[in-house]
């Protein structure tokens, strides 16, 4: 199953049966070219999301390690005017934050009626980072998936559209960016100690992604499976989502006083 789809609530989500690499046979110049149509066309809807100023959507990007999450974050930011958009990047709590529950930072980050939130990593990672790492107990761990159930259908409820991407990458594509990294100066900041030390344990966060993918796969969140091994058929997958999710919303302009020209002096 090579296609970027929406899975069936309940189902058993392996990324074995995803091809990393698919991207249609499209060239990568006409990939670009969609991808910026698409920018344009969000850029215009999110305007109206924010005049509406109704309801919001968080486009939640999760991945292992240079799965291209800054990339899709850059991209979709281009096209977007800063009023509508919020960025939100999810790193190791601060002592505030673990001073509180697990979902208490993710919940002051999602955005306000008629904005578009952008999450670089986000609450997934206190059921697959926590538990690969073994920072807390399984039965800490695996309550969460019926908690971030609950919470994302709580805020479903109040308006709040999710577009979920599990951007999906091979074991050798990552092992090139990580080389690449250790190559560039304008990238080796992005790389510590923890990042190689997670790659050996591959298989132990493809098992928590998975777990992840299929016990919040749900109506009111779903998850889509991203092919990443190429930035650019990414890129132009997420802009699709986003403009797809927008599109079917269909915001509208409040409607216009009639009056307020003859208040006009």
């Amino acid at each position: 199953m090579d296609q970027p789809i929406s899975l069936s609530p309940g189902r058993k989500i392996r990324l074995t049966d995803f091809d990393a690499g698919f991207h249609e046979s499209l060239d990568r110049a006409d990939a670009e070219r969609e991808t910026q149509r698409h920018c344009k066309k969000i850029d215009t809807l999110a305007y109206r999301l924010f005049a509406e100023a109704q309801r919001a959507v968080v486009v939640v990007l999760q991945g292992i390690d240079t799965s291209g999450k800054d990339g899709a974050i850059r991209m979709l930011a281009s096209g977007v005017s800063p009023q509508c958009l919020t960025v939100t990047s999810f790193k190791s709590p601060s002592s505030l934050e673990l001073s509180h529950d697990f979902l208490w930072r993710v919940h002051a980050a999602v955005p306000a009626h008629g904005r578009i939130g952008i999450f670089n990593r986000s609450h997934y990672e206190d059921v697959v980072v926590v538990r690969v790492r073994k920072l807390v107990p399984k039965k800490v761990w695996a309550e969460r998936y019926a908690q971030i159930n609950d919470f994302e259908k709580l805020l479903h409820n109040g308006g709040l559209t999710f577009v979920k991407c599990f951007l999906h990458i091979s074991r050798d594509e990552q092992r090139e960016r990580l080389e690449e990294r250790l190559r560039d100066p304008q990238k080796q900041w992005k790389l510590g100690p923890m990042d190689l030390e997670d790659r050996l344990q591959w298989a132990d966060f493809q098992n928590a992604y998975e777990d992840a993918l299929t016990e919040c796969n749900t109506e009111e969140a779903p998850w889509f499976i991203v092919p990443a091994d190429r930035k650019w058929y990414r890129n132009l997958v997420v802009a699709r989502l986003l403009r797809k999710t927008l599109e079917q919303l269909d915001p509208q302009f409040p409607a216009f006083d009639p009056s307020l020209p003859t208040k006009l002096e």
